[in-house]
């Protein structure tokens, strides 16, 4: 009961937080790219602040430098966009459904988000040449190639069609590996958005864990240039694979630094990582989320 009644707390500060987000929002696009940026960091690391979610990231991570060029990386959960944004004020690619999802879809569009149809070859071309555009004028994106979310445990296909903007951009490609863990450091599929999950129960489960850390873990960024689509989307993804399996394996890792939305974005952490032991904790609170989180309420 009691931590039902933090999730209650929780999910009223939400609220709150996504009527902020709704107002800034209505005069988003017309700010400067600065500004922008600012704001869509500050208000992402406020969501995760609420929902009790760290980022950890090397303190050396070439993310931290990162200003232009494409982001790859596995998709686990609905918040990867804004644990991303916490680190790096980034446009994303995303599937057409997110549109739709309440509130959070009609953000992600105010946000300058780029959708694609999939299985439309003509909408896939009318993204590319957008993309290749944008990342030519020193934007910073990211695309999820999967396709679509996993529980974290393993790395799916990739489409290499999304990689060919950057390939015809000349544009740097950076593979980030993404692993949820609990406080223990062991893997976490709590956040998961996967099966038959809705957003709402999804946000409730959530809400409702203790806590929740997100490693970001950086490889070494490929050169596009140099590759066809092909070999650079199965570059990356041993590249995020690797990374996952290392972290899965190892007790032993760099430095790690929680990430502060403000110009000095970095604290010391002590965090120390366990071995591999998936975890996704069971509560009452998560079994029976309130009538408003569920789907046709």
């Amino acid at each position: 009961m009691p931590r039902r009644i933090v999730a209650l707390f929780r999910a009223a500060r939400i609220a709150l937080h996504i009527g902020y987000g709704l107002t800034l929002a209505t005069i988003y696009p017309w700010l400067n790219a600065n500004l922008r940026r600012r704001i869509l960091q500050n208000w992402s690391a406020g969501l995760l602040d609420i929902f009790n979610v760290k980022v950890l990231v090397a303190a050396d991570a070439p993310l931290h430098g990162l200003r232009h060029g494409l982001i790859v990386t596995n998709h686990i959960s609905w918040l990867d966009v804004f644990v991303l944004n916490t680190v790096v004020p980034m446009r994303f690619v995303a599937k057409a459904e997110v549109r739709h999802w309440p509130l959070i879809g009609w953000l992600c569009a105010r946000a300058q988000t780029l959708f694609i149809e999939r299985g439309k070859a003509r909408d896939a071309a009318r993204l590319n040449v957008h993309l290749v555009q944008s990342l030519r004028s020193g934007e910073c994106f990211a695309i999820f190639p999967e396709g679509t979310t996993t529980d974290g445990s393993a790395v799916g296909h990739f489409h290499a069609s999304l990689f060919q903007p950057a390939i015809d951009a000349a544009a740097a490609v950076l593979p980030v590996a993404i692993r949820y863990q609990d406080a223990q450091g062991r893997i976490s599929t709590t956040a998961a958005y996967i099966d038959e999950v809705s957003f709402g129960s999804s946000m409730w489960a959530i809400l409702c864990a203790p806590a929740l850390q997100v490693r970001l873990l950086t490889t070494p960024a490929l050169n596009a240039s140099a590759q066809d689509r092909r070999s650079l989307s199965q570059a990356a993804q041993r590249s995020i694979a690797d990374a996952l399996g290392t972290a899965d394996s190892s007790n032993i890792h760099p430095a790690l630094t929680r990430v502060q939305h403000a110009h000095a974005n970095l604290r010391a952490s002590s965090s120390q990582e366990s071995t591999h032991v998936r975890t996704n904790p069971t509560t009452d609170c998560q079994d029976r989320a309130p009538a408003y989180f569920q789907p046709g309420a």
